[in-house]
């Protein structure tokens, strides 16, 4: 009999979820950068040996809305834990005065009632005092609501094994929900997407970053030559454009550098990648728009 289980890790922004899960993973499946909001929509990893498979949700950082796209990024987490055997949350413990209001949120009452196993995690320790650890450890477990809380390292890989080995140990009995070989549900358009969306949180400030969106747009195979990948980047306000491609063009020949050794660091082959940039008004607030970039729950 095998073991089988989906595992939803939560938590606000920049609370160190994708980090966590490429670790647990045992590779990037994740996008990472030091700003807040990085991650969009939830993405699917898969462990798998002879005898288990642990399928992990990353999903976007608990916030509130301020703006559609924002609206369906909560929807994401939603689903993401009505779909867990188990739940991790993951706090910075230097954003510990919200570590008790995820207690508030409904989407964690609901799990509560469903009695799914919880795991609470207390980040970046590294970078923390004893007393603060200290402190919040004896805060969350005086509320007996989850069966495992520690404190970990999500970047330095500090106390991640106990993580996983709770994790092999409480997923149920069940066949499992994908083949060995398979890593995550998502096609290899989607990953090039979010590695290019990575290194524009890289490389631009303030809100271009969040005003921007990836669309594959052309992805040939070629036998004889490099692989052809045509991407267009689409932001809210003409003003946007000039500052994504630069003076003479120097910035995103940057970003087109920086994407391809991503890009072919990931798909283990050499691509010709040509990046253009289009504006699409208001885009974070359009539903059809979003629909169409798979926001929509159902359009997935």
């Amino acid at each position: 009999m095998t073991k089988a289980g989906y595992v939803t890790i939560i938590g606000r922004p920049n609370a160190g979820k994708s980090t966590l899960m490429n670790f647990l993973l045992g590779g990037k499946i994740s996008i990472i950068t030091n700003k807040p909001q990085t991650t969009r929509k939830r993405v699917l990893g898969i462990l798998s040996d002879d005898t288990h498979q642990v399928v992990f949700l990353d999903t976007p950082g608990i916030m509130n809305p301020n703006y559609l796209l924002q609206e369906k990024m909560m929807e994401h987490v939603n689903i993401s834990v009505s779909d867990a055997d188990i739940l991790i949350y993951i706090v910075d413990i230097n954003d510990e005065p919200h570590a008790e209001k995820l207690f508030e949120l409904p989407a964690v009452e609901k799990s509560l009632k469903r009695n799914v196993f919880r795991i609470f995690l207390i980040n970046k320790i590294d970078i923390s005092s004893q007393d603060k650890v200290t402190a919040l450890l004896n805060l969350i477990e005086a509320k007996k609501q989850f069966q495992l809380v520690l404190p970990i390292s999500a970047s330095e890989g500090y106390n991640l094994e106990e993580v996983r080995r709770y994790i092999f140990e409480n997923i149920p009995e069940h066949p499992k929900f994908f083949p060995d070989d398979q890593i995550s549900d998502a096609n290899e358009r989607f990953f090039v997407s979010e590695i290019i969306r990575e290194k524009i949180f890289e490389i631009y400030r303030d809100e271009i970053p969040y005003s921007t969106e990836v669309v594959i747009e052309e992805f040939k195979e070629r036998e004889n030559s490099k692989d052809y990948i045509s991407a267009s980047i689409l932001v809210e306000r003409e003003s946007q454009k000039p500052i994504i491609i630069g003076k003479k063009g120097e910035s995103i020949k940057k970003l087109g550098l920086l994407a391809r050794s991503g890009i072919e660091a990931f798909l283990g082959k050499s691509v010709f990648l040509e990046l253009r940039v289009k504006i699409r008004p208001k885009w974070r607030s359009d539903e059809k728009e979003l629909k169409r970039l798979g926001y929509s729950l159902g359009d997935e």
